[in-house]
């Protein structure tokens, strides 16, 4: 039986100089779901920074060069590897902000385990041993994704892998569970059960909104949610946050439905500091 949250501790993880689990503050991994030009890119690379340094909360900044599971092929994917890894580094050199971006596969975990901080591994291939173990023998921090379809304490099994691949530098994210077609949930008992692995745990606020397809083409979402998904997950001693950002989500062209608005980044995250000293006594 697992312990009570507020009683586990997890390991420290770093990503870059940005510190998650370990007793410290939550830090906030965040921006806009794909990458859609070097200034947009930038322009919310700064926005973000600055709203994370009015109310003292590290950040991490992400993006994607590649949605490879998008509902539909029709859609945008994104701005291709060489061009979004290039951005990311100018954003890593301009702003001191260390970056994550999604892997798919292999060739993609090595050529991009040479520019960012951290490679994330997407919800649907958490599994994928092939591409756990690239990502492990980057050397570089993984962030894996907990599969809607996986039990929290089916997570333990990643870590063990990642274990034998070599690697310590793990972060787990909750980002909801399948609740039958085009609903997620999040059940808030799998957070101690996630953090019992000794790794710091993220909770992905902006995706768990998500209607996965309920759109036909591409995926709805109620972006209204997410304060409420992540005060209650603050509440549980989460080590990390996970949202997605834009300045005009109903005009992004990928994720638009669950994303926040950039504007109530900073009233958020300020929500969320004192949500988190309270129940930290």
């Amino acid at each position: 039986m697992s312990k009570p949250s507020e009683s586990i501790s997890t390991e420290s993880v770093a990503i870059g100089k940005v510190a998650f689990g370990g007793g410290a503050p939550f830090a906030l991994i965040a921006g806009p779901c794909v990458i859609e030009s070097r200034e947009q890119t930038l322009s919310h690379a700064e926005a973000i920074a600055e709203a994370c340094r009015s109310v003292d909360v590290p950040l991490v900044y992400k993006s994607s060069y590649d949605k490879a599971n998008r509902s539909s092929h029709e859609n945008f994917r994104g701005i291709g590897i060489e061009a979004g890894l290039k951005i990311l580094a100018e954003v890593k050199a301009q702003f001191d902000l260390p970056v994550l971006t999604d892997v798919h596969d292999v060739e993609q975990t090595r050529r991009a385990g040479e520019v960012v901080d951290c490679l994330q591994i997407p919800a649907f291939l958490c599994r994928q041993s092939d591409l756990l173990e690239a990502a492990a023998q980057t050397g570089k921090t993984v962030n894996v994704k907990k599969g809607q379809f996986l039990a929290p304490q089916d997570m333990g099994n990643v870590v063990e892998k990642l274990r034998a691949f070599g690697t310590e530098k793990v972060l787990l994210t909750e980002r909801g569970s399948s609740f039958g077609y085009h609903r997620l949930v999040v059940d808030y008992t799998g957070f101690p059960i996630m953090r019992s692995t000794g790794k710091p745990l993220v909770f992905d606020a902006t995706h768990s909104v998500q209607q996965p397809g309920g759109q036909g083409k591409s995926s709805g979402g109620d972006r209204s949610k997410v304060p409420y998904l992540a005060r209650a997950a603050v509440a549980c001693g989460i080590d990390g946050l996970f949202m997605e950002v834009h300045e005009n989500p109903d005009q992004a062209p990928s994720d638009g439905p669950n994303m926040l608005p950039l504007k109530d980044l900073a009233g958020l995250l300020r929500q969320l500091r004192s949500i988190e000293q309270a129940a930290r006594g």
